[in-house]
């Protein structure tokens, strides 16, 4: 098993900011919320530094996950406590901190799991009435089982490329968001 932190420095409108990330194995399940099931998989916290000023700061996680054992290719990953949500966001706020922690009741013997998570803010002109996304940076992590073994992998940057390759998936699940091409 193999575990990471990753920083990635950022900035946006003129103010520098950071990102945290981490992946680690979930050998304590308990200390996460999760069953006991959960031990072995994967988890990653991702917090964020940022001279959040006013309006114009309020950042969001949009996450895609693509779980080979589901079949359906990368598919956006909400925050399930809150059921269906309007907006493409699993974290939002200022500074907001990303978690997740997968797992499965099932005992896998083959599986791959991939994330990416990407940092937006809220479009170029947040308060013009537009629902408009702007990713920041991203990053991927997951894990492989083989076996029944588990292997943890990420935090890794992601490229502008991967985000825009999520584009047009983004806008047909929510068709009142504009996704601005590249990183800003």
């Amino acid at each position: 098993m193999t575990a990471g932190r990753l920083s990635i420095p950022f900035e946006r409108d003129g103010a520098a900011g950071a990102v945290d990330a981490e992946v680690r194995v979930n050998d304590d399940p308990a200390s996460l919320g999760c069953p006991p099931c959960a031990r072995g998989f994967a988890w990653c916290r991702a917090t964020v530094q940022f001279d959040a000023r006013g309006y114009s700061d309020p950042l969001g996680w949009v996450q895609l996950v693509d779980w080979e054992q589901m079949g359906e290719g990368f598919q956006i990953d909400p925050f399930a406590p809150l059921g269906r949500i309007s907006h493409p966001f699993c974290f939002f706020g200022w500074e907001p901190t990303l978690f997740d922690a997968p797992h499965t009741d099932t005992p896998l013997q083959t599986s791959d799991f991939v994330a990416h998570s990407f940092l937006c803010g809220l479009g170029p002109e947040p308060l013009a009435g537009r629902f408009e996304a702007d990713a920041v940076l991203g990053f991927s992590w997951g894990f492989r089982v083989r076996e029944g073994e588990f292997e943890i992998e990420g935090p890794a940057l992601l490229a502008p490329e991967d985000w825009d390759r999520h584009r047009d998936y983004l806008t047909a699940a929510h068709p009142g968001w504009t996704f601005i091409p590249g990183f800003t």
